[in-house]
């Protein structure tokens, strides 16, 4: 029997400060992956003054297990304007599969990729490995 280790509980503070300083780029919008890439873009955006759009993806269910065969669109996607510099920001990038769907949605675009955790071209908190309790996840009601 496997067990399971403790998922790491990140706090807001550090990865909001963390955020500050790692040096974003100037951009026109900011696109987040939706549904874990939500939260993460909106703080960017807010950070950077820039307008915010989502694009609904998805390959893995809440217990991160591939649920397709390859992540898929879920909504159209009205995108931005070729040659518009883009921050595509997504909470974890394990493989970089989503982010490279996602690129093909931003065709024409300058795309800089930023995750929060895992791979990207920024990278908030490049050290954690493990997996994390994002601070504004919803704890299950009592």
């Amino acid at each position: 029997m496997t067990v399971a280790s403790p998922k790491l509980e990140l706090d807001f503070q550090d990865v909001s400060r963390r955020l500050r300083a790692l040096g974003l780029p100037e951009v026109d919008v900011v696109v987040g992956i939706a549904t874990g890439g939500v939260v993460p873009a909106s703080l960017v955006a807010y950070h950077l003054g820039a307008p915010l759009k989502i694009i609904h993806l998805n390959f893995r269910d809440p217990d991160n297990k591939p649920r397709r065969e390859a992540p898929t669109l879920l909504e159209p996607f009205d995108g931005p304007a070729p040659g518009s510099r883009v921050l595509l920001v997504d909470d974890v990038s394990v493989s970089g599969a989503t982010m490279a769907v996602a690129r093909q949605h931003l065709a024409g675009c300058e795309v800089t990729t930023l995750a929060f955790k895992g791979k990207a071209d920024l990278v908030v908190l490049p050290e954690v490995a493990s997996c994390v309790v994002w601070p504004w996840a919803l704890s299950p009601a009592s």
